[in-house]
Protein backbone atom coordinates (compact mmCIF):
# COMPACT_ATOMS: atom_id res chain seq x y z
CA UNK A 1 0.00 0.00 0.00
CA UNK A 2 1.16 3.41 -0.72
CA UNK A 3 0.13 7.13 0.88
CA UNK A 4 1.02 10.57 0.27
CA UNK A 5 0.03 14.02 1.04
CA UNK A 6 0.82 17.71 0.17
CA UNK A 7 -0.01 20.92 0.63
CA UNK A 8 -2.08 23.00 -2.05
CA UNK A 9 -0.61 26.49 -2.61
CA UNK A 10 -0.55 29.28 -4.92
CA UNK A 11 1.27 29.43 -8.29
CA UNK A 12 1.61 25.81 -8.67
CA UNK A 13 0.42 23.65 -11.30
CA UNK A 14 -2.41 21.40 -10.36
CA UNK A 15 -1.25 17.48 -11.45
CA UNK A 16 -2.94 14.40 -10.99
CA UNK A 17 -1.95 10.92 -12.50
CA UNK A 18 -0.10 13.25 -15.06
CA UNK A 19 -2.99 15.32 -16.27
CA UNK A 20 -2.93 18.78 -15.50
CA UNK A 21 -6.38 20.29 -13.86
CA UNK A 22 -7.21 23.71 -14.51
CA UNK A 23 -7.79 24.84 -10.84
CA UNK A 24 -6.34 27.69 -9.15
CA UNK A 25 -4.54 26.31 -6.59
CA UNK A 26 -1.39 23.58 -7.00
CA UNK A 27 0.35 21.06 -4.77
CA UNK A 28 3.76 21.97 -2.89
CA UNK A 29 6.33 19.78 -3.36
CA UNK A 30 10.14 19.02 -4.82
CA UNK A 31 8.57 16.98 -8.02
CA UNK A 32 5.72 17.93 -10.00
CA UNK A 33 4.20 17.06 -6.41
CA UNK A 34 1.54 14.05 -7.88
CA UNK A 35 0.07 12.73 -4.85
CA UNK A 36 -1.37 10.24 -6.92
CA UNK A 37 1.33 8.95 -8.84
CA UNK A 38 3.28 9.43 -5.56
CA UNK A 39 1.20 6.82 -3.57
CA UNK A 40 0.94 4.13 -6.44
CA UNK A 41 4.80 4.17 -6.58
CA UNK A 42 4.99 3.84 -2.47
CA UNK A 43 2.89 0.63 -3.00
CA UNK A 44 4.29 -0.97 -6.20
CA UNK A 45 7.99 -0.54 -4.33
CA UNK A 46 6.80 -1.74 -1.35
CA UNK A 47 4.58 -4.49 -2.75
CA UNK A 48 8.07 -5.68 -4.46
CA UNK A 49 10.54 -4.70 -0.96
CA UNK A 50 11.93 -2.13 -2.85
CA UNK A 51 11.90 0.84 -0.57
CA UNK A 52 10.20 4.02 -0.85
CA UNK A 53 10.11 6.84 -3.65
CA UNK A 54 11.66 9.08 -0.58
CA UNK A 55 14.79 6.45 -1.03
CA UNK A 56 15.17 6.03 -4.95
CA UNK A 57 14.11 9.48 -5.74
CA UNK A 58 15.48 12.28 -2.62
CA UNK A 59 13.63 15.31 -2.28
CA UNK A 60 17.46 17.17 -1.88
CA UNK A 61 18.38 15.90 -5.13
CA UNK A 62 18.60 18.60 -7.71
CA UNK A 63 18.07 15.97 -10.73
CA UNK A 64 14.17 15.91 -9.53
CA UNK A 65 13.49 19.91 -9.17
CA UNK A 66 10.09 20.08 -11.18
CA UNK A 67 10.41 16.37 -12.81
CA UNK A 68 7.61 14.97 -14.10
CA UNK A 69 5.75 12.05 -11.69
CA UNK A 70 5.51 10.05 -14.63
CA UNK A 71 9.13 9.88 -15.36
CA UNK A 72 9.25 8.56 -11.77
CA UNK A 73 6.83 5.98 -12.52
CA UNK A 74 8.18 4.70 -15.68
CA UNK A 75 11.67 4.21 -13.79
CA UNK A 76 9.34 2.36 -10.64
CA UNK A 77 7.95 0.25 -13.52
CA UNK A 78 11.72 -0.68 -15.14
CA UNK A 79 12.79 -1.66 -11.41
CA UNK A 80 9.76 -3.75 -11.29
CA UNK A 81 10.24 -5.58 -14.37
CA UNK A 82 14.40 -5.87 -13.53
CA UNK A 83 13.26 -7.99 -10.67
CA UNK A 84 11.27 -9.80 -11.71
CA UNK A 85 7.76 -8.54 -11.15
CA UNK A 86 4.71 -8.26 -12.96
CA UNK A 87 1.48 -5.67 -11.72
CA UNK A 88 -1.35 -7.64 -11.43
CA UNK A 89 -3.56 -4.47 -10.68
CA UNK A 90 -3.67 -0.73 -8.77
CA UNK A 91 -6.40 0.76 -7.48
CA UNK A 92 -6.18 4.22 -5.87
CA UNK A 93 -8.00 6.73 -4.04
CA UNK A 94 -7.38 10.78 -4.34
CA UNK A 95 -8.70 12.43 -1.39
CA UNK A 96 -9.85 16.27 -2.11
CA UNK A 97 -12.49 18.36 -1.44
CA UNK A 98 -12.13 19.95 -4.36
CA UNK A 99 -11.87 20.39 -7.74
CA UNK A 100 -14.22 17.86 -9.14
CA UNK A 101 -11.85 15.13 -10.80
CA UNK A 102 -14.41 12.66 -12.48
CA UNK A 103 -13.65 14.27 -15.65
CA UNK A 104 -10.04 13.48 -15.62
CA UNK A 105 -10.05 10.09 -14.02
CA UNK A 106 -9.95 7.94 -17.30
CA UNK A 107 -6.84 10.05 -18.24
CA UNK A 108 -5.35 9.66 -15.28
CA UNK A 109 -5.56 6.07 -15.40
CA UNK A 110 -4.73 5.51 -18.94
CA UNK A 111 -1.26 7.86 -18.35
CA UNK A 112 0.12 5.44 -15.46
CA UNK A 113 -0.98 1.99 -17.74
CA UNK A 114 0.66 3.37 -20.78
CA UNK A 115 3.95 4.64 -18.56
CA UNK A 116 4.05 1.33 -16.49
CA UNK A 117 3.51 -0.42 -19.67
CA UNK A 118 0.16 -2.57 -18.62
CA UNK A 119 -3.64 -2.59 -19.66
CA UNK A 120 -5.42 0.43 -18.82
CA UNK A 121 -8.34 -2.22 -17.34
CA UNK A 122 -5.38 -3.01 -14.20
CA UNK A 123 -5.32 0.21 -13.09
CA UNK A 124 -8.80 1.87 -10.94
CA UNK A 125 -8.51 5.64 -9.51
CA UNK A 126 -11.38 6.88 -7.49
CA UNK A 127 -11.74 10.19 -5.65
CA UNK A 128 -13.69 11.36 -2.73
CA UNK A 129 -14.04 14.11 -0.35
CA UNK A 130 -13.87 14.27 3.72
CA UNK A 131 -17.01 16.21 4.38
CA UNK A 132 -15.08 19.41 5.05
CA UNK A 133 -13.29 17.50 7.81
CA UNK A 134 -9.62 17.29 7.94
CA UNK A 135 -6.76 19.04 6.72
CA UNK A 136 -8.17 17.72 2.81
CA UNK A 137 -11.78 18.81 3.83
CA UNK A 138 -10.46 22.37 4.68
CA UNK A 139 -8.81 22.60 1.59
CA UNK A 140 -5.02 22.98 2.80
CA UNK A 141 -4.07 19.72 0.96
CA UNK A 142 -4.69 16.40 -0.88
CA UNK A 143 -3.74 13.11 -0.37
CA UNK A 144 -3.64 9.84 -1.65
CA UNK A 145 -3.81 6.13 -1.41
CA UNK A 146 -3.14 3.04 -3.27
CA UNK A 147 -2.79 -0.75 -2.94
CA UNK A 148 -1.39 -3.01 -5.68
CA UNK A 149 -0.77 -6.36 -6.33
CA UNK A 150 2.55 -7.89 -7.94
CA UNK A 151 3.01 -11.55 -9.36
CA UNK A 152 6.33 -12.94 -9.90
CA UNK A 153 6.69 -12.28 -13.76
Amino acid sequence: MGYDVHRLTEDRDLILGGVKIPWELGLLGHSDADVLIHAVMDALLGAAALGDIGRHFPDTDPKYKGISSLKLLEHVGNLLEEKGWRIGNIDAVIIAQKPKLRPYIEEMELNMAQVLGIQKDRINVKATTEEGLGFTGTGEGMAAQAVCCLEEA
